[in-house]
C-alpha cells in the first residue's frame, strides 16, 4: 500500500514538474525587447485576425489561437523556428498561456507575456505601420 501511495505522489509530482503547464514569464518587458532586438527570438502574436487587423505589434507574427486549436497544428508552426524563443502575447495573457501549452508539447521554448498588446506597446514595442 505503501509503495503504491509513492508511486502515485511521485508520478505527481513528475506531472507537475515536466514543464507542459505553462506559465507567465518572469521576464520584463524591457528584457524581452532586448532578446527580441538580438534576434534570439520571435513574438507571436496568438489573438484573432480581427484584433490583429486593428493594430499589431511591429515584427510581430500572427498564429490565432483559434486556428491552433482546431487545425493542423504541426502544418501551422512549420514556419515557427524551433532555435529560438517564441514570446507569445494576445489581449490579457489567457490565450498566451494557452497558445505556449499547445506550443510546448510541440517542442518549442515558448513564454507567453502576461502583458497584453496595450501594455506592450506602453512598454515601447513598436507599433507596426499601415
Amino acid at each position: 500500500m505503501i509503495v503504491k501511495w509513492l508511486l502515485c505522489v511521485t508520478g505527481i509530482a513528475l506531472v507537475a514538474s515536466s514543464g507542459w503547464a505553462a506559465e507567465h514569464t518572469k521576464e520584463t518587458p524591457a528584457e524581452v525587447k532586448k532578446v527580441l532586438e538580438q534576434k534570439k527570438a520571435i513574438l507571436l502574436d496568438v489573438r484573432e485576425q480581427s484584433e490583429w487587423d486593428e493594430g499589431h505589434l511591429k515584427d510581430a507574427q500572427l498564429l490565432p489561437l483559434s486556428k491552433l486549436k482546431k487545425g493542423d497544428s504541426k502544418e501551422l508552426t512549420k514556419d515557427l523556428p524551433k532555435d529560438k524563443v517564441i514570446y507569445c502575447h494576445c489581449r490579457a495573457g489567457t490565450r498566451a498561456l494557452q497558445a505556449a501549452e499547445l506550443l510546448q508539447k510541440l517542442g518549442y521554448d515558448v513564454r507567453p507575456l502576461k502583458q497584453g498588446y496595450k501594455d506592450l506597446l506602453e512598454a515601447g514595442f513598436p507599433k507596426a505601420g499601415k
